[in-house]
């Protein structure tokens, strides 16, 4: 049955009683609306909850009455970091001020421990119904059903809220949550058990080693990141008087950022357990769900259909085992203050200790399950609900069924919504980390969670996308005839790519440039495509076993040493690096620069261009050949900075060869041909860089709207400034027309080849570049200082873009070929 909020109260615990007249005074003072001179003021105790000390004030005037309610730290020493209640405060403000989250409004905060004796702070108080059963005893089918499905929209709604809107960005970390709090949990069951307080139970610290080695790989990216409650439960809710709708979550005690599934577990113990007033029992799922209760199913499915969320069965039973572990060190912490006499629970609290072992021995009991949860959700009205609502979601970002040119077919509309998945959950939460390390004193090292997200990627078959069907087939030929396999153990069956035509990879190049992060995850990330593509096509099958092969399983990584810092390299016959036979071996002599990708520890190839005979036909005299990073006489200076950045830990390098001997056989198709092959090299290559870019200026359209929509200036929306609407509108414009053009270039290439699709590619190259600095200078204008700050995206993203209006041919060059086949064309 219900319990109004009203009956929840009774007189002060002597632990907990504080200087009434002084909280009165402080009140007065300090509480919008609080009357100044009441005929009486009184101050009851909240007897439900072992956490903080929660007291009713009321207020009378006559015959009316104000109540308020009081949150205060409990008296006595406390563990670290908990009962912090000026967290509380800082989330519930946050939320009641910027969200429709159902919490109630708060008024003051004191941390002065000279008033009553701890920090406390002051908020509204909600008549309402609070459910203390989860089984709902009392209530009808139909409200139970309503009463959960309610419970989860709640929850819901405050895992949809934007942080960073709300000014609580930095209220915590969303990566590692699981991690940390495992240690966490640990550290207090530790403390809660020392020094003759309870004894402790070796299970628990068998369960703490089992959590450690089963923390999800979700939990390490923060895709499943946000605002979590901490211990949101149906008994924290406030229900309306008559309606079955929450109208306040509280108990905010332990809230944070981190990984909400975590959340969702602890609201679902019911299924698995029954916390009664001093034991542990058998959930709803082995008891029998009470008459119009949903099934766990049910309940998850709801929340999912209402959050967006994926179905959570892959990693169901770590949560719902971290979720009674963590209620077991809980417990074990009220049972220790208990013990000290500052345990706000009465007499539930006396039993923590026996309900705490009782956790420990459940959760061992549900990881030895067979099955927790459905590999989908079973069929009904609430599935049906989710799985409408999810298939609409990860397809809100696809492009029209119609038919047409460029419409996508359905293989490549698959493959797009796995990778924006990929995206949303694995790449974009780890961008700050990942920048963070490529801004600290060790960026020339490589992320631990990067080569875990490449293995993932290839789990999911988004491995090595782009590589052209010929060239997948020429590879297959070389490496596969007869029984020779060259394939390490356990390599990806998306080895050489799933076939895709230059036009079906753009649609996916796309979304990958949304992140200057994603390509490499991927193995689809400049140089390393481009050289991969030199060996797919030109390479002998001894080069593609040595380099190729560890190339395409991401083992390694290399560079392409071009560009020569004494002579202009738009125009590659001026280049001066020696390639010298002598006898089986080639000496090579010079420097070159701007070699992205040797700075990467990782990086073990470059492909070197220079002269073999500066006497042959002017573009007769290049040659390219295969150069191993640690021979001899290779010298990487130093890192050069673009605007800035270095982009560690893959950078840019300044790269010197003093007499570096290089085997003969490391050619790439013989000696004269530098020139063939950069032809065959650069096109792809140059429109994975558009494609790239149109992904660019697509995130910086994204962030430019959304932040136009939260941001007021001079009275009044970004959003609704004239100015910024004809602006949004001109970058929309362009960012389309530049699209069509790069998809029309990859169409050609696809269609005609390189040479005859030059044109197009050339008319791409100088359009995408051009465009998304346009939409990005945007994008980081209305962000205000903080677009040219490394704490968006945008800087960097705009500084990449400004670089390709240089890289792989100068617009000028571009602008060249463009014209001259315009002018050939006007000869015929």
């Amino acid at each position: 049955m219900a319990h109004r909020t009203a009956d929840l109260v009774g007189q002060v615990n002597q632990a907990d009683q504080f200087d009434v007249d002084a909280l009165f005074r402080y009140s007065r003072s300090n509480v919008p609306g609080f009357p100044q001179s009441p005929s009486e003021f009184t101050v009851s105790q909240f007897g439900h909850g072992q956490s903080n000390p929660t007291f009713l004030m009321e207020v009378s005037l006559g015959d009316s009455v104000k109540r308020y309610v009081l949150r205060k730290k409990p008296p006595g020493k406390l563990l670290e970091s908990a009962h912090a209640v000026e967290r509380e405060f800082q989330v519930l403000n946050a939320l009641g001020v910027h969200t429709l989250v159902p919490v109630p409004k708060v008024f003051s905060l004191c941390t002065d421990p000279s008033v009553i004796g701890t920090s406390f702070y002051i908020m509204e108080y909600l008549d309402g119904r609070i459910f203390l059963d989860p089984k709902l005893p009392g209530e009808r089918p139909h409200k139970r059903r309503a009463i959960y499905l309610a419970t989860a929209k709640a929850l819901a709604s405050v895992h949809s809220v934007d942080v960073n809107a709300i000014g609580l960005g930095k209220f915590g970390r969303l990566d590692h949550y699981c991690k940390r709090q495992v240690e966490r949990w640990a550290k207090q069951y530790i403390a809660s058990t020392a020094e003759g307080k309870p004894v402790r139970n070796p299970k628990m610290f068998e369960l703490i080693d089992w959590l450690r080695q089963h923390i999800p790989l979700e939990d390490s990216s923060g895709a499943t990141g946000g605002l979590v409650h901490g211990d949101f439960r149906i008994d924290n809710l406030v229900f309306h008087p008559v309606e079955d709708r929450v109208i306040g979550i509280l108990d905010w005690e332990l809230s944070t950022l981190g990984n909400q599934m975590c959340d969702v577990a602890y609201s679902s113990l019911p299924y698995t357990v029954d916390m009664g007033h001093d034991k542990i029992g058998q959930g709803f799922e082995l008891t029998g769900i009470p008459e119009g209760i949903p099934t766990q199913a049910q309940y998850l499915a709801e929340y999912c259909s209402a959050a967006g969320r994926p179905w959570p069965a892959a990693q169901w039973k770590f949560y719902v085992a971290f979720s009674l572990f963590r209620g077991a060190s809980i417990f074990a912490g009220i049972y220790s203050r208990w013990i000290m006499g500052n345990a706000s629970g009465g007499r539930r609290a006396q039993h923590a200790e026996e309900v705490a072992n009782a956790l420990i021995d459940s959760a061992w009991a549900f990881i030895a399950r067979n099955s927790v949860l459905p590999p989908q959700p079973s069929s009904g009205p609430i599935t049906e609900d989710y799985m409408k609502n999810f298939k609409t979601k990860s397809q809100s970002q696809d492009f029209p069924r119609e038919t047409g040119k460029f419409v996508p077919t359905k293989k490549v509309l698959e493959l797009r919504n796995r990778l924006i998945k990929f995206m949303d959950e694995h790449i974009y939460p780890m961008e700050k980390e990942f920048y963070k390390l490529a801004q600290s004193l060790s960026r020339w090292t490589i992320h631990p969670e990067e080569e875990k997200l490449k293995n993932l990627a290839k789990q999911e078959g988004l491995w090595n996308l782009w590589i052209p069907l010929d060239s997948a087939a020429r590879a297959r030929k070389l490496l596969f005839d007869g029984t020779d396999h060259t394939l390490s153990e356990g390599a990806s069956d998306c080895l050489l790519g799933l076939g895709l035509s230059n036009l079906e990879y753009g649609y996916l190049c796309e979304v990958m440039g949304r992140s200057s992060w994603a390509p490499q995850i991927f193995n689809c990330g400049a140089p390393d495509t481009g050289n991969m593509e030199v060996l797919l096509r030109y390479g002998n099958k001894e080069q593609l076993k040595e380099w190729l092969v560890p190339l395409l399983e991401g083992k390694i990584r290399s560079g392409f040493a071009m560009t020569e810092p004494q002579v202009a390299s738009s125009d590659a016959t001026n280049i001066e690096c020696a390639i010298k036979r002598q006898g089986d071996l080639y000496i090579i002599n010079g420097t070159k620069w701007w070699t992205s990708g040797a700075m990467d520890p990782r990086c073990k190839l470059l492909i070197v261009m220079g002269k073999t005979d500066f006497t042959a036909a002017k573009h007769k005299q290049q040659s390219m050949i295969l150069v191993d990073v640690q021979t001899p006489g290779v010298h990487i200076k130093r890192p050069l900075t673009v605007f800035g950045f270095d982009d560690a830990p893959h950078g840019h390098a300044e790269v010197s060869f003093d007499n570096v001997c290089v085997p003969a056989k490391n050619i790439l198709l013989g000696e004269g041909r530098g020139f063939e092959i950069a032809q065959g090299r650069l096109g792809p290559g140059r429109l994975h860089h558009c494609m790239r870019l149109v992904g660019a200026a697509e995130r910086g359209m994204q962030m430019m709207a959304q932040r136009a929509l939260k941001r007021r200036v001079f009275g009044k929306l970004i959003a609704d400034q004239g100015s910024f609407l004809s602006d949004i509108a001109k970058c929309r414009v362009e960012l389309e027309k530049t699209r069509l053009l790069v998809l029309e270039a990859a169409d050609q290439l696809d269609r005609l080849g390189n040479k005859r699709a030059r044109g197009t590619i050339a008319m791409a190259k100088v359009a995408a570049p051009n465009m998304a600095l346009m939409v990005l200078d945007m994008a980081m204008q209305v962000h205000g200082a903080a677009g040219v700050s490394s704490d968006t995206v945008l800087a960097h993203l705009w500084a990449t873009a400004r670089t390709l209006r240089i890289a792989d041919g100068p617009d000028e060059v571009h602008l060249g070929t463009i014209a001259k086949l315009e002018l050939q064309r006007a000869k015929l």
